[in-house]
């Protein structure tokens, strides 16, 4: 038996790769939750250095050891660089192909938006697919690790050491056989995968020797899992916990448990998705009369089927499903030489990697898309709407309204007979006395009244706005729009209060129009043809003048007659005058009420959406440079 332990830090054959699988040097790579525009920058370096990479590289599939330096110019012209931007694979400078790289870009960027808006454990696994992909893109990019999973008695540590043609773990009646991870590396240089499996060095052993074993699996490190079904709970952790760090899977499953609900449910099922890194063995097939291993094997089908796992059958991408018997011997060559073509291409770990962030997408759908429709953006119409409430809040009809009585008003004091004026005046000191404002004709407990009902109207105004901005929004992103609406409107009222003060009824009096001072020296005239009138009738009472009563009464009616009517023929000139100013007055405070509210409300739930579609666009870049076919 050949029992050498790979503690070696040989060299994987890639420039400036440790068998440990770290860099001395340089930024640690994978870090995805440091600040947004350093790790932008970051980012935009990084894929320089990797285009520059690329380009020292010539796409033979499968991919070379040792990629020329210097390709000829002849190279780079008939498209290097394109034919990797297509390539998915982990390329031998350590960096991943352009649409696999392209997702975890759009991954890492959509996990720094959604920060501050979703929870920890919501972009959890996320996060772990980023630490995972950054670690695994440090390591040998030669090496494919394949973990043997099983159920107790199923014969896994017999196909083990079958693969590895020497007996490297141990079988026996006993259960469980196996307590710890094992692992068997073909080449050097796989230290560092073993190391971030948690494998110690005194588990780690060779297959059998040069020429008596098969060098198409160079490259393969193969790992013995203990049972995932054992009765001791750290061995099923160790299983679950290698499992999320391996590139590929072998399930050993045996005639009397390949039905097993754990299995199944437990693992199979929720793998689905990584069915291109999956092989489903049917082990001691020896013990199966005649045809009832293809029976077996069928019900075995249609049982991964009913999983959701695709099959790779007749040329399609899927798991990969065959019998053997680990025992005897029969179909473990046909395995291994599957095994060969796997580990050749390597591509297990794009594959793996490429099927963690389908699972990671699927997972945070419910946080990106709802319905399965685009939600609404904050139209004019919403926005409309809002503006009218405000202004219907803060009261910019009234203040219209009061401006037009106000300019009436001062045009009746100039153009209104004296009389007139005094009982206006006397009206109006009367009804100070009674505490009713003269402009708006209310009492202190209605306005206080008015102002309630106006904060009610602000709420509402700002409830309607946010709920239409979120109304079609996955439950998070419509709470955040909600919150953010929320926030804006704290003080709103109160800043609604100082500008119906400030850009409401204007100060000073109203501007006269021309013909103004005309018709107040036309009124002074009326009135002192009254005057003139009482006088000279009054100087005939008393006898200083000669009777004649015709004369001043007409004096008299012609003031008396005179003035009312110059005053209704200003009024009536001046109701145009008078409604524009209100109209101005009412625009310049439904302009203020709007501005105020879309500079605390409109705007931040604005953002918030900007920010939604933003992450959106990440998730779909995530999801639609799928190369797994999900």
């Amino acid at each position: 038996m050949t029992a050498v332990t790979d503690d070696t830090d040989g060299v994987d054959g890639m420039d400036g790769e440790r068998a440990d699988g770290e860099r001395a040097d340089g930024p640690a790579e994978g870090r995805w939750d440091d600040g947004l525009i350093a790790r932008r920058a970051a980012e935009r370096a990084a894929a320089r250095g990797e285009q520059q990479a690329v380009r020292a590289l010539r796409p033979t599939p499968p991919l070379p050891d040792r990629p020329p330096s210097n390709p000829p110019p002849s190279d780079r012209a008939q498209g290097v660089d394109d034919d990797y931007d297509d390539y998915d694979g982990l390329l031998p400078g350590g960096a991943y192909g352009g649409r696999l790289r392209g997702r975890l870009d759009a991954l890492r960027e959509l996990v720094g938006l959604s920060r501050t808006r979703l929870d920890a454990t919501t972009l959890a696994e996320a996060g772990r697919v980023l630490d995972e992909a950054a670690a695994r893109q440090r390591l040998s990019a030669r090496h494919t690790v394949v973990a043997v999973a099983g159920a107790t008695g199923s014969g896994k540590s017999t196909l083990f050491n079958a693969l590895a043609g020497v007996q490297i773990s141990e079988t026996g009646l006993r259960r469980p056989t196996t307590s710890a991870p094992i692992a068997c590396s073909w080449t050097d240089g796989a230290a560092g995968l073993l190391d971030r499996l948690g494998i110690p060095g005194r588990l780690r052993r060779r297959p059998a020797p040069p020429g008596f074993r098969d060098e198409a699996l160079n490259g393969l490190v193969l790992i013995d899992l203990p049972d995932h079904d054992s009765a001791a709970t750290a061995h099923r952790d160790q299983v679950d916990r290698v499992l999320t760090l391996v590139d590929a899977v072998i399930w050993v499953v045996d005639p009397e448990k390949y039905a097993d609900a754990v299995l199944h449910e437990r693992y199979l099922r929720p793998l689905a998705g990584h069915a291109e890194i999956t092989f489903v063995v049917l082990n001691q097939v020896d013990r199966l009369p005649g045809d009832a291993a293809d029976l077996v094997l069928d019900d075995l089908r249609r049982l991964l089927d009913e999983d959701g796992m695709a099959l790779g059958e007749h040329g399609e991408p899927g798991a990969t499903v065959l019998a053997l018997s680990a025992l005897t011997g029969e179909g473990v060559g046909e395995l291994r030489e599957m095994l060969g073509q796997f580990v050749q291409e390597r591509g297990a770990p794009a594959r793996r990697l490429s099927a963690d962030v389908d699972a990671a997408a699927a997972r945070l759908r419910p946080v990106y898309v709802a319905d399965g429709r685009r939600p609404p953006e904050l139209g004019e119409r919403a926005r409309a709407e809002f503006t009218d409430r405000l202004a219907e809040a803060v009261g910019a009809a009234a203040v219209g309204q009061a401006a037009e009585r106000e300019w009436r008003r001062n045009a009746g004091k100039s153009c209104g007979t004296p009389w007139l004026r005094l009982w206006r005046w006397y009206e109006a000191h009367r009804a100070l006395g009674a505490g009713i404002d003269p402009i708006s004709g209310q009492t202190p407990a209605e306005g206080e009244e008015e102002e309630i009902t106006a904060r009610q109207r602000v709420e509402q105004a700002v409830r309607t706005v946010a709920d239409a901005a979120a109304a079609g929004l996955p439950a998070p992103w419509a709470q955040a729009v909600r919150e953010s609406a929320v926030r804006g409107a704290a003080g709103l009222p109160e800043e609604l209060d100082v500008l119906a003060v400030r850009a409401g009824l204007p100060r000073g009096r109203p501007p006269k129009p021309a013909w103004w001072p005309a018709a107040v020296l036309t009124q002074a005239s009326m009135t002192l043809l009254q005057i003139f009138g009482g006088l000279w009738l009054v100087g005939q009472i008393v006898g200083v003048l000669e009777p004649q009563l015709l004369p001043p009464v007409l004096v008299m009616l012609a003031g008396i007659v005179g003035g009312p009517l110059l005053e209704w023929a200003c009024s009536v000139a001046a109701r145009g005058p008078a409604r524009r100013y209100g109209q101005d007055a009412e625009r310049r405070l439904r302009e203020a009420a709007a501005g105020c509210g879309r500079a605390r409300v409109l705007d931040p739930v604005s953002a918030e959406l900007m920010r939604y579609w933003e992450v959106r666009e990440q998730y779909v870049a995530v999801t639609g440079l799928s190369t797994t076919g999900r």
